[in-house]
């Protein structure tokens, strides 16, 4: 089964698996389809997470290709502009946005030698092979879908960014592919026509990734942010390479959780489980005050940890083992036990409506292989360099503009992210595979996905459906599902509740589980996804 956030992916991830291909292959298919039918939320020059187990095999990695910042990134490149910070804190804007859109703000990409490098070591299948399923559709066009006009012309930029439009207009390819006469996203049901990235892609099928890094399109790549001031170069390109590393573990009651390692999400996520599992989460009731209650402090506490500890584990001592010890839950069940509050300090205050920039694939294939991937181009930074047709990552926003704290910016560093893709196993095989799109959302999204499926036994479309809250900052963002007498409860406890207009809302979690001895695959709704069966081959 596999299951993604657009049925284009999850259909050429099926076809894949039909044909023979093992989760690696299938999962990296979908991802490169991912790249061209929903470009906004991913892309060749971005960056990701792939979480991979192969226990035939006796492999179970963590794949990370997080693009990094530029050798030219020093750490007081951006010292003392003004500057804010989005409600979520998911970025920084200094003055000028130029390290969220535009040249200064693009990190080394790394999607294209992390699927590569995947598909290497572990998949059966061709890089050329892998990328056929996106380059036809890229020949085609891509068809406007509701989630890709919600996010290029309905959502709000925050916290001082750019809006998408405003983004999409800084190159000449970005106003001809995206926007119609009217400067506006086309509408849904429209045709997105991208010659230059199928160009592109059909040089790559030809050359290989590495190109990307050392070939043709590197030299392009680098002449251009050499002609409009970018700090990315040839050599950032060159040197870049893949990190592999093994996965960090938790428990919750019976299950062992697998998340993926700093200066990923993975720990945020495992540490919100340890929390709540000294607690009888099941009696107090799905999504009653007293659970919303609970949810909310431990989500504020972990989210404390992130912001203070975590940051690239190359350039920066991050707690993991005290993070991730019983005793460490313990404190933190204690401070909520007691009504300690949790306050989580942000530059601005306001409503923390999460970026979607970012998306997610999910397969466990007929061998009980399983893969989760979550990449993304950040906030895109509204770069097309002419002739390649693809969006650039806008990485460097979120890199803490101020020098000295974990999270801020250096040469060749990673960005603290909430991706965190997780394997749930039991009895030695996994069980479930999820992950989620949604900036710092995520953690908060799949620590609930985690909890609709142990704790309340919801099916795996129930547990990725059921109305959620988010907790970023000191707010509650609750959905509109979320009925008022429940949230009238917490605000009568002082809470600051926050209501989104959307039904489903806050990350967008995706799932595949054969916990119950079948498999089943859940899509979140509000992202146009599906979850595909596949017949074995045969």
């Amino acid at each position: 089964m596999i299951c993604a956030a657009q049925p284009e992916a999850a259909e050429a991830g099926a076809r894949v698996l039909r044909e023979g291909g093992n989760a690696v292959d299938a999962a990296v298919a979908a991802a490169f389809t991912q790249c061209v039918v929903d470009p906004l939320m991913a892309g060749i020059a971005g960056y990701g997470t792939l979480q991979i187990a192969l226990p035939g095999r006796g492999v179970h990695t963590c794949i990370d290709f997080c693009a990094r910042a530029p050798a030219a990134a020093h750490p007081d490149i951006w010292a003392g502009l003004p500057l804010n910070e989005t409600p979520d804190g998911y970025a920084f804007v200094v003055e000028g946005n130029v390290n969220e859109a535009g040249y200064q703000s693009i990190g080394t990409p790394g999607t294209l030698a992390g699927l590569d490098h995947a598909l290497a070591r572990y998949g059966t299948w061709s890089f050329a092979d892998a990328l056929a399923p996106a380059l036809a559709h890229a020949r085609e066009g891509v068809v406007v879908r509701p989630h890709m006009y919600q996010y290029g012309a309905l959502d709000r930029a925050r916290g001082g960014m750019l809006e998408t439009n405003t983004r999409l207009a800084l190159s000449a390819t970005g106003r001809k592919v995206y926007l119609g006469a009217d400067g506006q996203f086309k509408r849904p049901g429209e045709r997105l026509h991208n010659p230059d990235l199928t160009a592109t892609l059909e040089h790559l099928a030809r050359a290989g990734a590495g190109d990307f890094y050392h070939g043709e399109i590197a030299a392009r790549i680098a002449e251009d942010m050499r002609a409009h001031g970018g700090l990315l170069c040839a050599v950032d390109l060159r040197d870049y390479q893949v990190s592999e590393m093994a996965p960090i573990w938790g428990e919750y009651r019976s299950w062992r959780v697998a998340g993926f390692p700093p200066p990923a999400g993975g720990l945020t996520l495992i540490q919100a489980l340890h929390v709540l599992g000294r607690f009888d989460v099941a009696a107090l009731g799905h999504n009653s005050a007293a659970f919303l209650a609970l949810l909310a402090q431990t989500l504020k506490w972990v989210t404390i940890d992130k912001d203070t500890l975590i940051g690239d584990p190359e350039f920066v001592d991050v707690p993991v083992e005290h993070l991730l010890s019983r005793a460490h839950a313990e404190d933190i069940a204690g401070r909520i036990r007691a009504q300690i509050a949790a306050d989580v300090a942000r530059l601005a205050p306001g409503i923390g409506a999460e970026p979607r920039d970012t998306t997610q694939v999910c397969v466990i294939d007929a061998d009980g292989n399983a893969a989760t991937l979550t990449h993304s181009l950040g906030t895109s930074s509204g770069v097309i360099t002419d002739g390649l047709g693809f969006l650039y990552n806008g990485l460097l926003s979120g890199f803490d503009p101020r020098p000295g704290r974990a999270a801020s910016i250096g040469p060749g560093k990673r960005r603290t992210s909430s991706q965190c893709p997780l394997l749930l196993w039991r009895d030695g095989e996994v069980q479930a595979a999820l992950g989620a799109p949604g900036g710092t959302a995520i953690p908060s999204a799949l620590t609930q996905t985690v909890v609709n499926l142990v704790d309340f036994g919801m099916s795996p479309f129930e547990a990725v459906a059921a109305p959620r809250i988010s907790v970023t900052g000191n707010a509650i963002d609750v959905s509109n599902r979320i009925p008022r007498y429940v949230t009238d409860a917490l605000a009568a406890q002082g809470q600051s509740i926050q209501r989104s207009y959307q039904s489903y809302a806050f990350a967008a979690p995706h799932l595949v589980s054969r916990m119950n001895g079948v498999l089943q695959g859940g899509a979140d709704p509000q992202r146009d996804g599906v979850a595909l069966r596949v017949a074995q081959p045969g």
